[in-house]
């Protein structure tokens, strides 16, 4: 894919909506590809996690493990679906195992590169800042509504 093509698909991303094609650019030119056969892993659950991934084309099955040792699906990420964004800023652990479900490819944006981003235009960190406190406000809420369940 050249080089518009990664700015196209990283302007969908909703983490990275709305920041210019210059910053995108400078995301794009510095992340790397990595194309993955179908069956192939991506990551496993509980591995350090240094870096996101875009899905660049194809799917992943994510499963994550029971207590009790057996597999739960938590979903399929197709192409613009971001894994592992927290991993972009902070030392984390994979929380489930990607697999990809037919031949694909993914943009790796490491965390020294994201947190340049950051650093170097304060716009761009502003409004990450913003997305990840409403996703996580999303999933606080979903988990409430869950409450009921567990008491």
């Amino acid at each position: 894919m050249a080089l518009s093509d990664d700015i196209a698909l990283l302007s969908r991303v909703p983490l990275f909506a709305g920041l210019s094609d210059d910053k995108l650019r400078l995301m794009a030119f510095g992340a790397e590809r990595r194309r993955l056969v179908e069956g192939q892993t991506l990551f496993r659950e509980g591995t350090s996690a240094d870096c996101g991934f875009v899905v660049a084309y194809g799917a992943f099955q994510l499963t994550s493990t029971l207590r009790d040792g057996s597999t739960r699906n938590e979903g399929t990420a197709g192409a613009g679906t971001l894994l592992s964004e927290l991993a972009m800023i902070s030392a984390v652990e994979r929380k489930y195992t990607a697999v990809a479900l037919e031949d694909s490819e993914v943009i790796r944006i490491n965390r020294p590169l994201f947190r340049r981003m950051l650093e170097e235009y304060p716009d761009v960190a502003v409004l990450v800042d913003a997305r990840i406190r409403e996703n996580l406000a999303a999933m606080i809420t979903r988990m409430r509504g869950l409450a009921g369940r567990f008491a």
